[in-house]
């Protein structure tokens, strides 16, 4: 009797399970559906078409850090992708709730650094960690920091380009701030112009779930187009 009872339980489990994963299966298919009817999109001939749902929406995309200090002053940074220039003198980054936000919204200030080939791993791991999770994250890989002379916000040694930036706006996920100053390592430079061959910085491919470095130079800007002009 004991051995025809649980021979029934295990059928009774196995027939729940069934329908949990016919009925997810069924929800998933539902809504593939749903979100193929509703692409308000005509696909173009002769190339792959992913329509408007998809990783990859402009590339390359920089791998921003941003660095701030938290109530008790301990400096946080994390890695953004959907980021860019705003302005002459203004960037704009896209950004959810995190320990960065409410750190901005204490201070009114954010320092934007670059990730680079020799900061790869370290970059990476800002990213993947929260500083609600782990205040020392910025220590625990051996970074070092000095305090902006212009805004409330570390700057991350180990970052050779770093832009100090003042809060102009913060709503509805968007942050746009003013550059109130660049600076940059002397090892970086070239002419005295920051130089991208030595800085290496590094980009997202989301399409790859990748970080790519900064390749040669092809062309130069408002020249090579000239041919088409004479």
């Amino acid at each position: 009797m004991i051995i025809k009872h649980t021979m029934k339980k295990t059928i009774y489990i196995l027939l729940a399970l069934a329908l949990v994963i016919t009925g997810c299966k069924n929800t998933t298919e539902q809504n593939t559906e749903e979100m193929n009817t509703n692409e308000s999109f005509k696909e173009v001939a002769g190339r792959t078409n992913f329509g408007p749902k998809h990783a990859l929406m402009t590339t390359p995309q920089p791998c921003v850090m941003i660095a701030t200090w938290d109530k008790d002053h301990t400096p946080d940074v994390m890695m953004a992708a959907w980021a860019g220039q705003y302005d002459y003198n203004q960037i704009v980054i896209s950004l959810s709730k995190h320990k960065t936000t409410e750190n901005i919204e204490l201070t009114g200030a954010f320092t934007v650094s670059f990730a680079d080939v020799r900061t790869v791993a370290e970059s990476d791991y800002f990213g993947l960690v929260s500083g609600s999770q782990v205040p020392d994250k910025v220590a625990r890989v051996g970074f070092t920091v000095t305090p902006s002379p212009n805004v409330d916000a570390p700057i991350i040694n180990e970052y050779p380009l770093t832009l100090e930036c003042k809060v102009v706006s913060w709503s509805d996920g968007i942050l746009v701030g003013e550059v109130v100053n660049m600076s940059a390592d002397r090892s970086i430079l070239t002419d005295g112009k920051v130089d991208l061959a030595k800085l290496q910085p590094i980009v997202f491919d989301a399409a790859a779930n990748t970080y790519r470095a900064i390749g040669d130079v092809v062309g130069q800007a408002w020249g090579s187009g000239k041919k088409f002009t004479e």
